[in-house]
């Protein structure tokens, strides 16, 4: 009686030849993002715990830097103004580039025209784009005009009260495109017989985009949603050419307090400290929303 050799044992994945040339094509950009993202994060988080300035001595301070920085009410402040940010600007602009992406995502006459006006803001440079705003909301601006009727005839730059619903506009403005271009990608996979389906049915435009298109991008809008929060976290070119921080603080965010931390006074240790609080509150947001919309997805 003879009995079946046994079958060939394969080698692990890592030993295959297929992976290893997989893995050398990965090497290059791994490496590189070892040594210009990854290790300039671990170099952060340690400076968070030291005290350095430029041409002084380096001292280790354990977490003073963090005692110091919660019980400074500048820190608070700019915690307060970049939440009202994140949380204004990320929900706003999602919706817009949501509404765009349906208004476009049909080969219609003109839309690749009206799909390229909308992404243009994205690869406008911010800076230029905040000297711009900066003038059509000076109080002799056309913005000041069109809001004279209603009792809002001001600079909204220099008003506390309003400084931040202008920046919002701004980064809204600067941003949609891109979350268009995202969605309308998303939604060529939307199944056009069910759209016409649930059409037939009877189904208005809420319960198709409900039912039908809602499940679809969700992946894409959850994406979005931390890819976008994480930018509105780091909201600082414009605020830093439109209003410098101003007026009164009102405009004073995380990262420019990060900012005047380390060029304006050199205290390394103290910006870093910034760094890691913004890169904590980015990741426990990122994981809220996972928990919240990735989950469906």
């Amino acid at each position: 009686m003879t009995t079946a050799a046994p079958a060939p044992t394969r080698p692990p994945r890592w030993r295959r030849a297929e992976h290893r040339i997989a893995w050398l094509f990965v090497l290059p950009a791994l490496v590189l993002f070892l040594l210009f993202r990854f290790g300039p994060s671990l170099a952060g988080i340690s400076l968070s715990f030291l005290d350095h300035e430029i041409g002084g001595e380096i001292s280790w301070e354990g977490l003073n830097n963090f005692q110091r920085l919660f019980s400074s009410p500048v820190f608070w402040r700019a915690l307060s103004v970049t939440f009202v940010y994140v949380v204004f600007s990320v929900p706003l602009g999602l919706v817009l580039s949501t509404l765009m992406a349906l208004g476009v995502r049909r080969a219609f006459t003109g839309s690749r025209f009206f799909r390229s006006i909308f992404f243009l803001p994205v690869i406008t440079s911010l800076v230029l784009a905040g000297a711009v705003f900066k003038w059509i909301f000076a109080t002799d601006g056309p913005w000041a005009k069109l809001m004279a009727p209603l009792g809002l005839g001001e600079s909204w730059l220099g008003n506390p009260a309003l400084v931040m619903p202008a920046i919002i506009v701004v980064g809204i403005w600067s941003r949609f495109g891109y979350g268009m271009m995202i969605l309308i990608a998303a939604l060529q996979d939307v199944p056009r017989e069910l759209e016409e389906a649930a059409l037939m049915d009877g189904a208005g435009a809420w319960n198709r985009f409900r039912h039908v298109v809602l499940p679809t991008i969700r992946p894409a809008l959850f994406f979005l949603a931390v890819i976008e929060t994480t930018a509105a976290f780091q909201v600082f070119d414009a605020i830093y050419v439109m209003t410098g921080g101003g007026p009164a603080s009102a405009s004073y965010s995380l990262v420019f307090m990060l900012y005047d931390q380390t060029i304006r006074y050199s205290n390394f240790g103290m910006g870093a400290a910034v760094g890691v609080v913004l890169l904590v509150l980015s990741l426990v947001v990122a994981v809220v929303q996972h928990l919240v919309i990735g989950r469906k997805s």
